[in-house]
């Protein structure tokens, strides 16, 4: 699944809510939540890092990219967006 792939599907579970859905929770829980989520990612990032192994750095990477474009759509950001800013860089 490609990024894009995941903020579609996430954007769908911010519309529809289904029940039972993790996403839709964290989206009805509001941004605080979420913040709390990828900062919570973020340490777990630097633990893996720090003596866990690849394959668990490589999970909670995958764990901080979901969250953080949970965070995206609940501001109503897109990956667009963040492209454009890594373009401007670039090109700066």
């Amino acid at each position: 699944m490609t990024l894009q792939e995941l903020f579609s599907l996430i954007q769908s579970r911010r519309q529809s809510a289904p029940p039972g859905s993790y996403t839709a929770r964290l989206f009805a829980a509001g941004e605080d939540e979420i913040v709390k989520k990828v900062g919570e990612e973020v340490v777990e990032v630097i633990l893996a890092v720090k003596g866990q192994g690849d394959q668990r750095v490589i999970s909670e990477v995958a764990d901080l990219y979901y969250h953080s474009l949970v965070l995206l759509a609940a501001r109503g950001l897109t990956l667009t967006d963040v492209e454009a800013e890594l373009t401007r860089r670039h090109q700066g």
